[in-house]
């Protein structure tokens, strides 16, 4: 079983910057694709950025521009450097990682980290 950890939310201001970080407790062979997601009280969980096994990412139109996936395979760490933040941005903040092992594909969740911009 793998453990995703999140770290790096908090209180910022508006137009401030955070950095996420998603670690995972052990090496994986096969990622298929990493993610954030974010989730606003009462709201639905949206997509804010992934990046697949190839490097390629792909990002929610609010986070284009602002907010920058990236990954460090040697750590099994993922980060989200969230830039010009907006008090919209307030969400509780969570990795995703789906894997692929014989015969199956192994979908985690890390516990969520919150983020709250104010105005």
């Amino acid at each position: 079983q793998v453990q995703l950890v999140e770290s790096g939310g908090g209180l910022v201001q508006f137009g401030g910057s955070l950095t996420l970080s998603c670690a995972a407790s052990r090496s994986i062979e096969e990622i298929l694709i990493t993610g954030w997601y974010r989730q606003a009280p009462g709201k639905q969980r949206d997509m804010v950025a992934t990046i697949s096994s190839d490097g390629s990412t792909n990002y929610a139109d609010s986070a284009k521009g602002r907010f920058t996936i990236s990954r460090d395979n040697a750590k099994n760490t993922v980060y989200l450097q969230m830039n010009s933040l907006k008090p919209e941005d307030t969400a509780v903040y969570y990795c995703n990682l789906i894997s692929r092992s014989p015969g199956r594909l192994n979908n985690y969740w890390g516990q969520g980290t919150q983020v709250t911009v104010s105005s």
